[in-house]
């Protein structure tokens, strides 16, 4: 069985965490878990005739990659950025975050999770900040931890681009 270990990383309250026990254990809860360092889940799921371990760091909430956390990304197969698409600053966050991951881990598989597309309706991103990023070669996903949306799809996304 393959293993591969992908990493969640946002700025705090974007739904890191929320997003992993949506995906793991298919369930959500209204209440707030802080994440202090990093707390690591595992799901298995085929890709293709694989069977294919995601070994999940979800990495507590920063707005800025501290140097110690860096030792946390070393053997990362992907990631996910996590963006709250009803705070633009976690827009910024996650850029500032990108660059540092980067350097590094180079060029490995990565998408931008927009997570509470339960909330569209309170959405403050300025679609042309995404498009720039887009064009500068980031892969966007609208995500809802509450509602499900795009969980599943997400992670089967990422697995296939590792599992190759």
């Amino acid at each position: 069985m393959l293993q591969r270990k992908i990493c969640l990383l946002g700025a705090f309250g974007v739904g890191k965490t929320s997003l992993v026990r949506r995906y793991v254990d298919t369930i959500f809860s209204d209440t707030y878990l802080t994440t202090v360092g990093v707390k690591i889940d595992k799901k298995v799921l085929s890709v293709g005739t694989e069977e294919l371990a995601l070994i999940l760091w979800d990495i507590a909430g920063e707005d800025e990659v501290a140097a110690v956390r860096v030792s946390y990304l070393r053997g990362a197969a992907g990631y996910l950025l996590v963006v709250d698409g009803t705070r633009p600053e976690t827009m910024e966050t996650a850029a500032s975050i990108q660059g540092r991951i980067s350097v590094e881990l180079g060029a490995v598989p990565f998408f931008v999770l927009l997570n509470k597309a339960d909330l569209q309706e309170d959405w403050a991103i300025p679609p042309e900040r995404i498009e720039s990023l887009e064009a500068a070669g980031w892969m966007f996903r609208r995500t809802s931890a509450k509602t499900g949306t795009g969980v599943e799809e997400t992670f089967q996304e990422l697995a296939v681009r590792l599992a190759r």
